[in-house]
């Protein structure tokens, strides 16, 4: 499972540990990634997906998993995201 957030692309970084002396190593910053259940109010259903805390707010400011899905660009999500971005634009299309 690759430590990438479905939703933004946020994937990790490398950096260096800086010691007192400043001797520097490298090193990796990880995403905050968490495996949430995000309600769709267009399918009614939940969907699962493994996003950073940054996405999970970026949903919320958004205001729903269906309008952070619309504005998203495609290049960023992840092909189960794309899924449903799909299936929500389709089932508001027939409705």
């Amino acid at each position: 499972m690759s430590r990438r957030c479905e939703l933004t692309g946020k994937g990790p970084m490398s950096g260096n540990n800086v010691s007192h002396a400043k001797n520097r190593t490298r090193r990796r910053f990880l995403p905050n990634l968490n495996d949430v259940t995000l309600q769709s109010e267009t399918l009614g259903r939940g969907v699962k997906l493994r996003i950073s805390a940054a996405a999970l707010r970026s949903v919320d400011h958004r205001g729903g998993l269906d309008a952070f899905l619309a504005k998203a660009k495609d290049d960023e999500l992840s092909v189960n995201a794309l899924k449903v971005k799909k299936e929500i634009k389709k089932a508001q299309v027939t409705a």
